[in-house]
């Protein structure tokens, strides 16, 4: 199976169901497979063939995920990028996977236009909600899903690449994380069978296609037939309920932000929005309290508290009969897969002995986008010779009963909104501002962010305020990446080898906690 037969064959069993309600858009299982169809015709028309690398460069809407399982059917590999995404870090993507396609919203073109001045290997933009201002040669979707497909069905295989999602790494550059069709099938699989998701379910998606989190609602309700209600984000939370009443949804994924930001809303009372049935949690660990607090607010539903990276996308989920015994826990491996704490050696360890988490299975990423160091150190042999497991780079400890609790992150990556923040890309922009001698960026603990940005500076005396680097990183970096606090420093603490020195610049803020 690939990834696209999830709609194809939705589309065949409830071709006049709601698939996707989007804005002011009701599309049917039949509308979005006829509409990617033919965008795939328009792709590989122009030149999309296997294997060639399509950029999604959208928010949330129905235009994006046209865009996705058309790449899909085209035999393409899509990769999906946030809309806030500026200009250089566009470019490095679009070099980096040498991408033949991308499919954008007007609104956006302006900075795509800067990227593709340096990104040669593109020859196929695709736009949606084309401006006055939009190239006259960039092709608009509405006309793309006017015409008849032509040169499909495309055949594949299950091994093929059917996805890169790039995620910040320790270097200050994105990788690929490449998943085959047999990855995301596995996956999606595994993850609907455990969720007990249902042809008649409604879910309710704020979530980024950008974040693997919030890609997956898109899969996985096309997989199981189910309506998915997108919604471009949790700014308006009040308007999010409303939709989720007036839609009857029976599922909302959250990340600790949005529970936080829901248990603080003076209206909402326990009983309220009686459909819904799963709430859903990842990207971090809830606190006990929200947990206690959600079930309190939510006595229908059932919470599922989770754990999982883009890498394999989920790593392990706690029953929800599990809450009240271990609301610490994110549970044990997500079925069809194992999840095992090692020492440095690679040996297992004990019960209550912190380790690195180790992933083994079907949906195990296939490596980085042509970065061979990197995949070495996150993939190593298995149990067996044609095996390599995942090296999840987290400390985790296990109780006797094997269920699974996350210690802590053994490099600097921020989880800050339910994305992953890398300190040094940040860090790259504080450094491009005058004035700024030194700098580091740490995440500190928020009762709604999960974790904010924390940026230390040392400047030239008064040449720079707070608001000048926010407002500075605000110009060059994606919304969730720019620093809520900054503080000014004489100079930074280094180590003995002469870096600076993240831990220390932290210590006193772990030490005011205790």
């Amino acid at each position: 199976m690939r990834v696209e037969d999830f709609l194809v064959g939705s589309a065949s069993r409830t071709p006049d169901k709601v698939a996707l309600v989007a804005g002011d858009r009701r599309l049917t299982f039949r509308d979005l497979d006829v509409a990617s169809t033919r965008l795939a015709g328009a792709l590989r028309r122009r030149g999309v063939t296997r294997g060639d690398r399509v950029v999604v460069f959208m928010d949330n809407g129905a235009d994006a995920v046209v865009a996705i399982f058309a790449s899909l059917k085209a035999g393409a590999v899509f990769s999906p990028l946030h809309p806030s995404t500026k200009a250089d870090k566009l470019a490095f993507v679009l070099n980096n996977c040498r991408a033949t396609a991308v499919v954008t919203l007007g609104r956006l073109s302006r900075t795509l236009q800067a990227a593709l001045a340096q990104a040669p290997s593109v020859t196929t933009v695709v736009v949606a909600d084309a401006r006055a201002d939009t190239p006259a040669d960039w092709l608009r979707i509405e006309e793309a899903v006017a015409a008849e497909p032509g040169v499909l069905p495309f055949p594949g295989i299950g091994p093929d690449l059917a996805m890169l999602v790039y995620t910040s790494g320790s270097t200050g550059f994105p990788k690929g994380v490449m998943m085959t069709h047999d990855n995301v099938v596995a996956a999606a699989t595994s993850i609907t069978t455990y969720l007990e998701s249902r042809a008649d379910d409604v879910v309710m998606s704020v979530l980024p296609l950008s974040f693997d989190y919030g890609l997956y609602q898109v899969l996985m309700a096309a997989k199981v037939g189910a309506t998915l209600v997108l919604e471009k984000s949790f700014t308006f939370p009040q308007v999010i309920l409303q939709k989720i009443d007036a839609e009857r949804a029976t599922v909302f994924p959250l990340v600790p932000t949005m529970a936080a930001l829901l248990l603080q809303m003076k209206d909402l009372k326990a009983g309220d929005l009686p459909t819904l049935r799963t709430l859903t949690n990842t990207a971090a660990a809830l606190p006990a309290a929200h947990i206690e607090k959600l079930q309190a607010l939510f006595p229908q539903a059932r919470l599922f508290s989770m754990y999982g990276l883009t890498e394999c996308k989920r790593c392990t989920w706690l029953p929800p009969a599990e809450l009240a015994r271990r609301p610490d826990s994110v549970g044990v491996a997500i079925p069809g897969t194992e999840a095992y704490v090692v020492d440095e050696a690679g040996a297992r360890v004990a019960p209550g002995v912190v380790g690195e988490l180790v992933i083994r299975g079907p949906h195990v990423m296939k490596g980085y986008w042509e970065n061979p160091e990197a995949t070495a150190r996150a993939l190593k042999p298995g149990p067996y010779p044609w095996e390599n497991v995942l090296h999840t780079g987290d400390l985790f400890r296990a109780d006797p009963d094997g269920f699974l609790y996350f210690v802590a992150r053994k490099d600097d990556i921020i989880k800050s909104r339910g994305e992953k923040v890398s300190p040094r890309e940040v860090e790259t922009v504080l450094y491009a501002l005058a004035g700024v001698r030194e700098a580091a960026v740490i995440g500190v603990d928020d009762p709604i962010l999960g974790a904010a940005i924390k940026a230390f500076v040392a400047v030239e005396p008064g040449k720079l305020t707070a608001q000048d680097v926010i407002r500075h990183c605000a110009q060059h970096l994606e919304d969730f990446m720019v620093p809520k606090h900054v503080e000014f420093r004489d100079a930074l603490p280094k180590s003995d080898n002469g870096k600076i020195d993240r831990r220390a610049l932290a210590a006193p803020l772990m030490d005011a906690a205790e």
